[in-house]
C-alpha cells in the first residue's frame, strides 16, 4: 500500500489535532492491510513528514544530494513513529520524493509540478517568487534539491503558520482556491455575469503584469481543460527534469484522475514514450464536479492498482456510494 501524499493536512491544523484527526483510518488500515508494508510518500500539505528522510540524505556527505528515489524505515520518535504504532503489524516506511514500484513504475505525489505550472494559483505564484529569489535553474535537469529550494520555503511557511497562529489556519484553508473555482466557474458550469467579466478582462491583465513581472509563462484561461492540460505538462516537465524514464509516471497533486476513456491520450504521454497516470483524490469538491459529480474524473476514492506485468489501472471505490453520504448533506 502506497499512500501518495497529503495524507495529513498540516497547513490547516497544529500537528496533534492532524494526527488525532487521522487515527481512525490509519488504525483501519492497518487492520486492513495486516503485515504488509505501507509507504508513505508527503506531499505538499504534508511535506513536514518528509524532514528525516531529507536530513539523513544532506547528513551523508558534503554534497547532501538527494535522490529521485529514496526510502526508509519509519524513524523511531516523531509523527510518524505515531502513525507506525497505530498500523500495527505493518511495515511503516517513508519514501520521498518519490519511489520506484517496478522497474518501470515511478511514483511521486508530484507537487514539483507547480514549478512549471501555467495556470495562476495561489500556490504557483508564491514559488515563482522564491525562484526568482533564489535565481531558478536556466533550462535543462533540474535535480529534487533545485525542486525543493523553491517549494520548501513555502511549506516551512504554512506548516509554521498552522501551529500557533488561528489567523493563519483561517487564511490557508485550502477551500479558498476552491471557492475562488466555483466563483469564476460557477458552481453548475456556468459563471455569472461578474464572473465572466472577470475572466474576460481582469484575470488576462492580471496575468500579463505577472508575465512581464517574471513570474511566468502563465495563462488566463482558467477552464477545465486548460488546469487538465497544464498540470500534465508540468509533470511531464518534472519527469523529464528529474530524469524519470518510466513507462509508467503515477502522481495526484492536481486532484484530476486518469485517464479515463474518453480522455485523449496523446495529453497523457510522456516525451521518452511513458505515460502519465493521475491517482485522483479523495477530498469532496463539489466545486470542480460539475453536472454529472459521479462521472467526474474529481469524483473522490480513486486508487491505482499495479499488478506484476501490468499496466496501472484506475480503480473507483466509492462509486456505489449514494450522493448524499460523499457529499455530506
Amino acid at each position: 500500500m502506497v499512500l501518495l501524499g497529503d495524507v495529513l493536512e498540516l497547513r490547516e491544523a497544529p500537528l496533534a489535532v492532524a494526527l488525532g484527526d487521522s487515527e481512525p483510518f490509519f488504525r483501519e488500515l492497518g487492520e486492513a492491510v495486516g503485515e504488509a508494508r505501507v509507504t508513505l510518500v508527503p506531499g505538499n500539505h504534508d511535506h513536514r513528514l518528509a524532514a528525516p528522510l531529507i536530513d539523513a540524505r544532506r547528513l551523508e556527505d558534503e554534497s547532501g544530494a538527494l535522490g529521485a528515489d529514496g526510502s526508509d524505515p519509519a524513524p523511531p520518535n516523531g509523527p510518524l513513529a505515531r502513525i507506525a504504532g497505530w498500523l500495527g503489524s505493518a511495515e511503516l516506511r517513508l519514501a520521498y520524493p518519490g519511489l520506484w514500484l517496478r522497474p518501470d513504475v515511478y511514483a511521486t505525489h508530484g507537487h514539483y509540478l507547480d514549478c512549471h505550472l501555467a495556470v495562476p494559483t495561489l500556490e504557483r505564484l508564491a514559488i515563482a517568487v522564491t525562484e526568482r529569489v533564489i535565481g531558478w535553474p536556466a533550462a535543462g535537469p533540474r535535480t529534487p534539491d533545485d525542486y525543493e529550494a523553491a517549494v520548501q520555503p513555502l511549506y516551512d511557511l504554512t506548516y509554521s503558520l498552522a501551529q500557533g497562529s488561528r489567523r493563519g489556519q483561517r487564511m490557508l484553508r485550502s477551500g479558498r482556491s476552491a471557492a475562488a473555482w466555483e466563483q469564476l466557474g460557477g458552481s453548475d458550469g456556468r459563471p455569472r455575469v461578474g464572473a465572466r467579466i472577470v475572466s474576460g478582462l481582469v484575470v488576462p491583465g492580471a496575468v500579463g503584469a505577472l508575465n512581464r513581472a517574471g513570474l511566468g509563462p502563465l495563462t488566463a484561461d482558467l477552464s477545465g481543460p486548460s488546469l487538465r492540460r497544464s498540470g500534465l505538462v508540468a509533470m511531464a516537465a518534472v519527469a523529464s527534469s528529474l530524469g524519470v524514464d518510466a513507462g509508467h509516471v503515477l502522481f495526484g497533486h492536481t486532484h484530476r484522475s486518469g485517464p479515463w476513456p474518453g480522455d485523449d491520450p496523446s495529453e497523457w504521454e510522456l516525451a521518452g514514450g511513458g505515460r502519465l497516470v493521475n491517482t485522483g483524490s479523495w477530498m469532496y469538491e463539489p466545486a470542480f464536479l460539475g453536472r454529472s459529480p459521479s462521472e467526474s474524473p474529481y469524483w473522490p476514492g480513486t486508487v491505482v492498482v499495479l499488478e506484476d506485468d501490468e499496466p496501472p489501472r484506475l480503480q473507483q471505490l466509492l462509486g456505489e456510494l449514494p450522493f448524499a453520504t460523499r457529499s455530506g448533506r
